[in-house]
């Protein structure tokens, strides 16, 4: 460990709602077999515009998880996240009685909030006035209400707050979350990200940015992670939630550990607003930082989940970053890109990954990175093509980078007493 005096943070339940399935045990087998969840956008209508695809998550119910008069009050984002909180507090077998409540804490990441709700009301506002915009917009549509609602209705009286760094969001709430519990402001945080963008309005401001994947007559095959013929992020929505529990809890009360967080670094690339600094140096100086905290060196981290977006720039800038870091072991080191498969959920992504980061710690299998086929010569590291891996992973590097530069990096470890 980088300091031998600070609270060891475990993880002891997870939850996930994904375009691949809407619980960890489903997300996991479908990332193994190497399975796609994009298809043609349904949540709008996405015919006038250039891509037409994302990944978006089918089959939630949030009657499972919710009381259909609270649900009605809450946007899509909201009820993820409260279905979230619930598979991983019983995945924890975490019983909030009283005599937790004030030491419980949440900590999210989310992106932008409810976008869809936005552009919902700002049609009524054009088309039938402002005074008929629904009474419940504001607490529907801010990003803090995913944490806010969760600790309402689960009467959490601990730390509470949310991160909204783009796609770093979650990473970012996952780190925060880890210090919370390291300085002793609480026993238990329930962290992650959840996001739910998929809109006309979302679809419209990416495409105008040029982002985005334009394959729409290949859907499966259209995010490619380090491919020569990748051409753009493929729009995504999900959530994952993790409880953290600092080591003495989880002992206390006999809790199953999952995993170990030991390391987390952030930094800015102090550059662009979307574009990734092209040297990928900020990038490597949140994995250098992560791995500081964590105490470890280059020749102990046996995979990185890596950001991979399957967009030009940011592929090759990661690439820079690992070997920045990494040196000649950079070429030893698998990285898979979750993404290849879900595409891009934004503020959500990073704990998402970070699930399968767990998954793969605990089965000793790494995800491929699908749909690499042409090798970039700007991308030569080890990306576990096509096939999932069988490999003995104690450490692993989950990284998060977002638009305007914002960088978070996680280092989990297989948990040894």
């Amino acid at each position: 460990m980088g300091c031998g005096s600070r609270r060891r943070v475990v993880i002891t339940g997870m939850g996930a709602v994904t375009p691949l399935g809407n619980t960890v045990d489903e997300f996991w087998r479908s990332l193994k077999e190497g399975r796609s969840g994009v298809a043609r956008m349904s949540l709008c209508d996405p015919s006038s515009y250039p891509t037409q695809i994302a990944a978006e998550v089918k089959g939630f119910d949030p009657a499972t998880y919710i009381e259909p008069k609270e649900a009605r009050r809450m946007s899509r984002f909201i009820q993820f996240a409260i279905g979230v909180t619930e598979m991983a507090l019983q995945d924890a077998n975490l019983t909030l009685d009283n005599s937790l409540r004030d030491n419980v804490g949440v900590i999210l990441g989310t992106s932008v909030g409810s976008l869809s709700n936005i552009e919902k009301e700002a049609r009524v506002l054009v088309e039938r006035g402002g005074m008929k915009i629904n009474p419940f917009f504001l607490p529907m549509m801010l990003p803090n209400m995913g944490a806010a609602q969760i600790s309402r209705l689960f009467g959490l009286r601990g730390p509470n707050s949310t991160i909204v760094t783009a796609c770093a969001s979650s990473t970012h709430a996952i780190g925060e979350a880890t210090e919370t519990i390291r300085r002793g402001a609480a026993d238990v945080i329930l962290t992650g990200g959840s996001e739910a963008s998929i809109c006309e309005f979302g679809l419209a401001s990416f495409c105008v940015l040029r982002a985005l994947s334009t394959r729409n007559d290949d859907p499966p095959h259209a995010s490619r992670p380090f491919d020569l013929q990748r051409d753009g992020l493929i729009p995504s929505e999900g959530a994952a939630l993790l409880v953290l529990e600092s080591l003495e809890h989880a002992r206390r009360r006999g809790a199953s550990i999952l995993a170990e967080i030991i390391g987390y670094g952030s930094s800015s690339d102090a550059y662009h607003v979307v574009a990734p600094e092209p040297e990928g140096y900020g990038a490597a100086l949140a994995m250098q930082r992560a791995m500081d905290d964590a105490g470890v060196q280059p020749a102990e981290v046996d995979y990185i989940n890596a950001h991979a977006t399957s967009t030009t720039l940011g592929d090759i800038a990661e690439t820079l970053a690992i070997k920045r870091v990494f040196g000649e072991r950079a070429y030893m080191v698998p990285i898979s890109a979750t993404k290849s498969m879900i595409g891009h959920a934004m503020g959500a992504g990073g704990a998402l990954e970070t699930v399968a980061c767990v998954m793969t710690i605990r089965e000793g299998i790494i995800h491929p990175t699908i749909n690499y086929e042409t090798p970039d010569p700007q991308c030569d590291l080890d990306c576990v093509p096509n096939q999932a891996r069988a490999a003995k992973v104690d450490v692993a590097l989950c990284n998060s980078f977002g638009f305007g530069g914002q960088n978070a990096v996680l280092v989990l470890r297989a948990y040894h007493e």
